[in-house]
């Protein structure tokens, strides 16, 4: 099916060019009979068809000579306007649509044509630079405002300390918080480098095979000092199940959704972590009994610097940037994770991860 339409085109050019030249040679033939009529001469058959032939061919090319220069206009204009895109997208302005009519045109007029998919390839790259513009300054407004507000703090606290007077237990407390905004940034900037390092293409999984249940008991008696602090009940059931994965990256994953459940836990709420095998997949799920995520945050959750509404996120400081690296290490797994919850519920999250990887 795919030859079709190319085998159209050119029986179409075929019979556009047999008949112009049946065109071109038959008013050869009415033009030589002419002359011959008007001079009075008579050729021989064999002259008479080698004139009509040459004159019917001077006149294709003369027809050809005259329709080709519009059908270059058009292509110049195309060709200036994708020039001019090009220029703009390299100067930064990828705010750019080429060619709409005339890709319109030229795939009505053959399906699949180069032009067609040249000018949808250049639109698609516009397009997608553009986004990742957009991203990239969201990136940088965000960071510059998860530096900035805790530098303002520990600027602000630090010249109140050189107050000589100060009570030291308010002196306790202001190095307190300087110390909090430094662990702060600290924690922002490793968090800033996983996902430079996650980013890059030389970035390479050290892949091995493990138990993953034995990994999460040993995540879960680490944490536990966090959990029994707040008397949260955890409540763990996990099949034995042996993934081939990078394991220095999935600590990561298990670290930093254990955690955040501990951290929208409230005293005495309840933890439950799940690992089952299905359908050749790894499939892990952590509950918190915490407030819950609304239907608008859980569809940016998974963004860089996305913090969930008042009620979630701001009973405790964070970047924004955990669930992020989650997302980031589970896809270059070729997992999946997504969260369900309801308001005032808690949240799930839950982790997709093939027990073997895909072959390259």
């Amino acid at each position: 099916m795919k030859r079709k339409p190319g085998f159209l085109h050119i029986a179409r050019n075929m019979i556009a060019v047999s008949l112009a030249l049946f065109l071109s040679w038959t008013l050869s033939f009415y033009m030589t009979r002419a002359l011959y009529s008007y001079f009075a001469w008579e050729p021989h058959e064999l002259p008479a068809f080698l004139i009509d032939a040459m004159l019917g061919f001077i006149i294709f090319g003369i027809g050809i000579a005259s329709i080709s220069p519009l059908i270059r206009s058009r292509e110049h204009v195309f060709f200036n306007e994708m020039i001019q895109a090009l220029k703009s997208i390299s100067r930064g302005d990828f705010r750019v649509t080429l060619g709409a009519e005339f890709g319109e045109r030229i795939r009505r007029q053959r399906q699949n044509h180069p032009y067609a998919q040249l000018i949808d390839s250049i639109n698609d790259m516009a397009a997608n630079l553009n986004a990742m513009e957009e991203l990239r300054q969201e990136f940088i407004s965000n960071v510059s405002h998860e530096i900035g507000s805790p530098l303002t703090s520990i600027s602000g606290f630090a010249r109140a300390l050189k107050n000589e007077h100060m009570p030291p237990e308010q002196r306790d407390r202001y190095l307190t918080i300087i110390e909090t905004e430094c662990v702060r940034l600290s924690r922002l900037s490793d968090n800033l480098m996983k996902l430079a390092v996650l980013d890059s293409s030389q970035h390479s999984a050290g892949v091995s095979s493990y138990r993953l249940d034995r990994q999460l008991v040993t995540l879960v008696l680490a944490c536990e000092p966090q959990w029994e602090s707040k008397n949260i009940e955890m409540n763990v059931e996990l099949e034995e199940v042996e993934v081939t994965a990078d394991e220095d990256l999935m600590i990561q994953v298990w670290v930093n959704l254990i955690h955040n459940a501990i951290k929208f836990t409230p005293q005495g709420g309840e933890i439950r972590i799940h690992l089952t095998k299905r359908s050749g997949e790894a499939v892990v799920q952590i509950t918190d009994s915490g407030p819950g995520i609304g239907l608008q945050d859980r569809l940016r959750i998974f963004e860089r610097f996305y913090k969930a509404d008042t009620s979630r996120s701001r009973t405790e400081e964070g970047s924004g940037l955990g669930l992020s690296i989650v997302h980031k290490i589970v896809e270059m797994h070729a997992g999946s994770v997504s969260v369900t919850s309801e308001q005032g519920k808690g949240a799930t999250f839950t982790v997709h991860l093939p027990l073997q990887p895909e072959p390259h």
